[in-house]
């Protein structure tokens, strides 16, 4: 004969059913909020971009692929002569396995200090040369970035374009460390090439001169918050820097780009006047600002 719970007392099948319905809920909440599975990673690819994502339980990185990559070249790079040689060596040296530093490329913007670390991966990628772009957020897994690749047998690059910090950022404590304060030795495979504005990758103020120390020998020792700033930067092995173009320097460079977009010389000539008031409008003579008139020209009046 079938049996009943007592009166007051739920069904234990019944009880039963409703704790395993909660405990399905729970876990189908739980596995939306977990990260998903890390990809297998497609070696293949150039170049890369470290992505993180952050939930509940924490975070998780991974190397994404770059598909479509900049087709800039060294030849294309002008006036900056001496800065290629210097970056394009150490590569060079990087990528056939001999010693060679991390590089820091400081100075004005629009100068190619970006441009040219991408014509170093279009120019050594056939030989084991590999990208990865970090942003400055994310700097505090460098050394997860270093474990997962210390066993490949490419060369990296961990490329932060663009480099400032403030006082107190976390990402400034962990560069100094992947550069030269663990107590782990540096990957031979990966060397770090960072951009900035700013010489010492920290604001500079006036204030901070006051805690310089004169000694009586009339010799200057800099105050502790500036040696704190230029312990970060003299990490870096090699420092590149890149200066404002004079005028001359500028044509020269919208002259190459309005060629290699199909412009004759006596159009080229043509733009001249048009150049010099693009650049007073933006108030810069960059190799950025000569490639973007270069486009702007060329569609303009090459159009049909």
């Amino acid at each position: 004969m079938p049996t009943t719970a007592p009166e007051g007392r739920a069904d234990p099948a019944l009880q039963l059913e409703r704790l395993v319905s909660r405990a399905e809920s729970l876990l189908a909440r739980l596995e939306q909020a977990l990260p998903p599975p890390a990809a297998e990673i497609d070696w293949k690819a150039q170049a890369f971009r470290w992505r993180r994502l952050r939930t509940a339980f924490g975070a998780q990185g991974w190397l994404q692929p770059v598909r479509t990559l900049s087709r800039i070249r060294l030849a294309d790079l002008k006036n900056v002569d001496e800065q290629k040689k210097v970056i394009d060596r150490n590569t060079r040296q990087f990528v056939a396995g001999l010693p060679a530093n991390n590089v820091l490329l400081t100075g004005s913007r629009g100068t190619g200090k970006s441009s040219l670390i991408k014509a170093c991966l279009n120019a050594h990628a056939k030989k084991g040369l590999r990208l990865i772009e970090v942003d400055k957020d994310d700097l505090v897994d460098l050394p997860d970035i270093v474990d997962l690749v210390a066993e490949r047998p490419e060369r990296f690059i961990v490329f932060c374009d663009d480099l400032s910090f403030e006082e107190g950022e976390p990402g400034y404590k962990a560069l100094k460390v992947a550069l030269d304060g663990s107590i782990a030795a540096q990957s031979d495979n990966v060397l770090i090439y960072a951009t900035s504005n700013r010489r010492h990758l920290m604001p500079e103020y006036m204030a901070e001169n006051l805690d310089a120390k004169h000694q009586p020998d009339g010799e200057i020792h800099p105050g502790e918050r500036v040696e704190e700033k230029v312990s970060l930067s003299e990490r870096f092995g090699l420092w590149v820097a890149f200066y404002p173009f004079r005028q001359d320097d500028y044509l020269s460079i919208v002259a190459h780009w309005l060629g290699t977009l199909g412009c004759a010389a006596e159009e080229v000539e043509a733009a001249r006047a048009d150049a010099l008031r693009f650049a007073l409008e933006r108030g810069s003579r960059s190799g950025r600002v000569a490639w973007q008139f270069a486009k702007d020209w060329a569609g303009r009046h090459r159009r049909g």
